[in-house]
């Protein structure tokens, strides 16, 4: 059940941060386009599929198994000083998804809480967190 487990996990972390890498992206094209109605339209249904689809049913689904796996050894993980680091990675990122999606909600009802450039720097946020959470997990480089 463990090799499922984590399984499963590995693809809720992948369409979480593939929904993290294009969510941002769809509002910076939100941004720009503001004053074609069509383009706005598109982007802002396009934005709310992915976060009902994808973005939301993945990081609860990561959530939940990633404490499930934790769970199952937590004496081994509790002490793996790697272990609370890449958690405080994910606790981070989950922050980062709240805000985006708040800034989303925001653009779409005619804001501008952010500057496109703001967002294109937001949109590599993921990927340097999931680099450091996957070394973390992988080379456990302050493991005991």
């Amino acid at each position: 059940m463990y090799d499922w487990m984590r399984a499963l996990h590995i693809i809720a972390v992948i369409a979480w941060m593939a929904g993290l890498l294009m969510y941002p992206r769809l509002l910076v094209y939100r941004l720009e386009g503001q004053g074609n109605p069509g383009l706005e339209g598109a982007m802002d249904a396009a934005a709310r599929r992915l976060q009902t689809i994808i973005l939301n049913p993945a990081m609860v689904l990561a959530w939940l198994l990633g404490i499930g796996l934790a769970s199952s050894n937590y004496g081994y993980y509790a002490g793996q000083p790697w272990f609370w680091i890449k958690l405080a990675l994910v606790v981070a990122l989950s922050g980062v998804h709240g805000f985006l999606l708040s800034a989303g909600k925001k653009i779409a009802a005619g804001g501008r809480p952010l500057t496109s450039k703001k967002l294109r720097l937001l949109n590599e946020l993921p990927m340097v967190v999931a680099v450091v959470a996957v070394v973390m997990v992988v080379v456990q480089p302050f493991a005991r």
